[in-house]
Parts: structure tokens; sequence; C-alpha cells
């Protein structure tokens, strides 16, 4: 049996999904299976996969059931101690995997190790930020705030968790790994590795850009996480919906649309929530890119932030 299983949700996923194979096969780590679940695409995702030589590569097939439906389908089917999630547009830095088994192995009471995650945008250029959270050990009171693993690609779970709090939900749209996560965290403690060894890739079909998807599958999470949590943990429910409506701020401003109006809005509903938000760095963060929507034009803005990151980018590096 393999020590890690793979698992990769595919739909329509081929201008991406060769890379993000390929930095799997790069690993240091070598003990593991690649599930590469087509969930329902109409693209040429089965006939490449179908291709490939590496014996460690199994496809699976099924009518289109969503990205938790197509994670669930995985896990059914993995053979592995320890389960990875990657999604098909994002990659693996080399030692991934070692690393994050060599947390499970050395304190086999966890239940998940994260790593720290590089956003790049669709060519793979960094753009110079990284989610950097520390938290471990009982993460729950944080990552009821906020997701601290940072993006799907970045976990690895032991086996034995989905058999006690089950898979992922069906019925969110969006968010579904954070209340995994959070309903993992209430069971187990977490790990993180320091280091960015997944690249979150950042483009205009995201998923995560449907900021009307998001903010309501945010509240569906919330409201299921305090549904069982103790009455002396309650206070934290205003900090989450705090952290949302930022969220939920951030998406709007970056949506096509970019709708600067409904994440003044959605920033005001933040601070009504939790008023310590607005000493954060995130919402001085968020009101300086708001001001930046409210004095140029959109089309102006994107060029703006490119800049921006392009800067962001030098400094990281020097």
């Amino acid at each position: 049996m393999p020590k890690v299983s793979v698992i990769i949700p595919a739909f329509n996923a081929m201008p991406y999904l060769p890379e993000t194979v390929e930095s799997v096969l790069q690993q240091t780590f070598t003990d593991f299976e690649v599930l590469i679940v087509n969930d329902g695409s109409s693209d040429y995702t089965a006939q490449w996969v179908s291709q490939l030589v590496d014996p460690r590569i199994k496809l699976i097939s099924q009518v289109n059931q969503g990205l938790s439906g197509a994670r669930n389908t995985g896990i059914t089917h993995a053979q592995g101690e320890y389960i990875a999630f990657l999604d098909a547009d994002d990659l693996w830095e080399p030692t991934k995997l070692e690393k994050q088994v060599h947390s499970l192995e050395e304190n086999p009471t966890l239940g998940l190790v994260y790593t720290w995650s590089t956003l790049v945008d669709r060519t793979g250029e960094s753009i110079g930020r990284v989610f950097a959270y520390c938290a471990e050990g009982d993460t729950w009171k944080k990552l009821i705030e906020e997701n601290v693993v940072g993006c799907g690609s970045a976990a690895m779970v032991h086996r034995c968790c989905f058999e006690t709090v089950g898979v992922f939900d069906r019925n969110l749209r969006s968010a579904e790994d954070w209340d995994m996560w959070i309903r993992i965290a209430s069971r187990y403690p977490f790990a993180v590795v320091k280091e960015p060894l997944v690249q979150y890739r950042q483009h205009p079909s995201n998923m995560s850009k449907n900021w009307q998807v998001m903010e309501q599958a945010f509240r569906i999470v919330i409201e299921k996480a305090f549904q069982s949590a103790p009455p002396e943990l309650l206070y934290l429910k205003k900090r989450s919906y705090g952290y949302i409506n930022l969220c939920s701020a951030w998406k709007a401003l970056q949506s096509s649309e970019h709708d600067y109006e409904l994440a003044i809005q959605f920033r005001a509903a933040a601070i009504a929530h939790y008023p310590r938000l607005r000493f954060s760095k995130e919402y001085i963060r968020l009101s300086l890119a708001i001001t930046l929507m409210r004095s140029i034009k959109p089309n102006n803005y994107e060029k703006t932030r490119s800049l921006f990151y392009s800067l962001r980018r030098y400094l990281s590096l020097s």
C-alpha cells in the first residue's frame, strides 16, 4: 500500500493539469499514488491521463459532482495512510510530501499538517504574497476566525480523520475545505511546515473569485461550526463574521465588476461584528485598495495592481 494518496480533482483543467501532475512526480518522497478524479470534464483530461505511463497514476472518471464530490470519490478509492489534496491548477515544491510525512510520523496524534503557500499568477509567477500562518496544536479557535491552512492544496490529512468527522460537505459550493479543517480541528491537533511549499494559482476562473457563492458558503460553515461549540466559545462567532465580511469585501473588489461600493458595505459589516479588525493589516490593505479603486478607472486599477505585484516581488527578493 502507498503511504500517501494524492487526490487531484479535475474539471476541464488541461491548461494546468500537466504541470500540476509533474510537480507531484518531482517529489523527493516517492511512496505515493496519484488519483486524478475526472469530474465530468468535456476536454481531453481522460485521454491525457490514460496515456501516462507512471503506474502510480490512476484515473477515476465520474459525472460532474463538484469539488467536494470529486474529493470524496478520491477518498473512497485512496489506499494511503495519509491523504494529500492538490487542486488541478496548483503546484507543489519538491519536498512538500517528504516534510509533511516526516511531521506526521514524528507525531502520530496529529490529524493534519499544512504548509505555507505562495500566491502565483496564471503563468506561475509569484505575486509576492505568502500565506504564512503559524497556528498549530489546538487550532480550532484560530481556524474558526480564518482559514489558516490557506488553500486546499496545502493540507495532508491522516486517513482516520475522515472516519471520525466524515467527508467533504457536498452541499457547499465553496469553502468546503475550511469546513473540513474546522471539523478535523475539533478532534485532532494540527502542525505546520513553515515553508512555502505550495504555489496557489490565482486566475480569473478561480471559484474563489465568485464572492456571492463564497459569502453564502462562509455563513453556512460558521453556523455549522457553532452548532456544537461549547457556550464558552460562542464569543468567537462575532469574530468569525467579522473576518468573513472582510474576505467578502476583497472578493467583491477582485471580481470582474471591481465593486468597491459593495466592498465598502462588507468592510462596514466586518467592523460592526468585530471592531478590533480596524487595526489589522488586512483591514488597512483593504482600505487602501478601495481608495485606489475609487480614484482610478477599473482597467487602470488592474495595471496599477500589476505594478504593485511587481514591486512586491522585487522587495521580497531583495
